[in-house]
């Protein structure tokens, strides 16, 4: 009896393990005859394009004559194109998420998620995800329960994910973020996580950072900023490595201008970055506190 062979094996493990160029080339490169897989393919590689910043071409490419399946890419790429529109953005999202929609539509799903857990709401976005049990919708489930410092809930979903496929790439990316979050002996399975995945599909700036993140739970710094360099080699680019590699730096009590530096190259990066919005608050909160203690001539 033959098996199912999954088409799209190599191209969703690209995207997953932030191989997005090689999920480009793989996904322009195979030809697959079932509608619904055809789909899911260009689902991947316009996202790749979204993760390399390469907006135009989902703008470009995704029309309303396109399938519906693909629309809500089309909103991500407005959304993180045009920091000024974001809250309305947000507003015709509330609304349609609040309406009714195609629950069957994952990508709507993902990318509402996605935008909320971007302008940290995380309850708005386990709100979308709720009635949904799509493996990457439970990762996204994970992702926003362990931002509101709920690993306990998290390791529920995660059980679910297990069940479904513990040996789906989602499924095991989303056990190394429970585990970090988690923190003791977990760590140290989160690090075997992601070095299976390097020894499998290549380093890369999203594994090297989560590897990265191991390290400095564990207090081993030269190998944290080991990996971090390596991820900037590989990914220029990836904001992620710059906000660890500002961590880092402040917790190996190097110069300011250290962090500095980094934090400058963020801010041309990703002027928005939720990083750099925190810290823009935090400045603005420490001078109006300032302002309020201060001592009258």
């Amino acid at each position: 009896m033959a098996q199912n062979v999954d088409e799209l094996f190599d191209v969703r493990n690209a995207y997953f393990t932030g191989n997005y160029q090689t999920c480009i080339n793989e996904a322009q490169k195979i030809k697959v005859t079932e509608p619904a897989l055809a789909l899911e393919k260009d689902v991947l590689m316009y996202r790749s394009y979204l993760a390399l910043r390469k907006y135009r071409v989902i703008m470009d490419d995704i029309k309303p004559s396109s399938p519906e399946l693909l629309h809500p890419l089309r909103q991500l790429a407005q959304f993180l194109t045009n920091p000024g529109q974001r809250d309305a953005i947000v507003a015709d999202l509330d609304t349609k998420m609040s309406g009714s929609f195609d629950p069957a539509n994952y990508v709507l799903l993902i990318v509402a998620a996605t935008i909320y857990l971007h302008v940290n709401q995380p309850e708005s976005a386990l709100k979308v995800l709720h009635s949904s049990d799509h493996l990457e919708c439970v990762a996204l489930k994970i992702q926003a329960l362990l931002s509101m410092n709920r690993p306990d809930l998290a390791k529920k979903e995660l059980k679910t994910m297990m069940e479904r496929d513990e040996d789906a790439t989602i499924t095991q990316l989303a056990q190394a973020w429970t585990s970090l979050a988690l923190g003791g002996e977990k760590i140290q399975e989160a690090f075997y996580i992601y070095q299976e995945m390097i020894d499998k599909h290549g380093g890369t700036a999203v594994v090297l950072n989560g590897q990265s993140v191991a390290f400095i739970l564990q207090g081993k710094y030269p190998e944290a900023e080991a990996a971090l360099s390596e991820a900037l080699e590989k990914d220029p680019n990836n904001p992620e490595t710059l906000v660890n590699l500002i961590v880092l730096s402040q917790l190996t009590g190097k110069q300011p201008e250290v962090s500095n530096r980094y934090l400058s190259q963020l801010k041309d990066m990703d002027p928005n970055h939720p990083y750099v919005t925190s810290m823009a608050q935090k400045d603005a909160d420490f001078d109006r506190m300032c302002k309020q203690y201060a001592v009258s001539a």
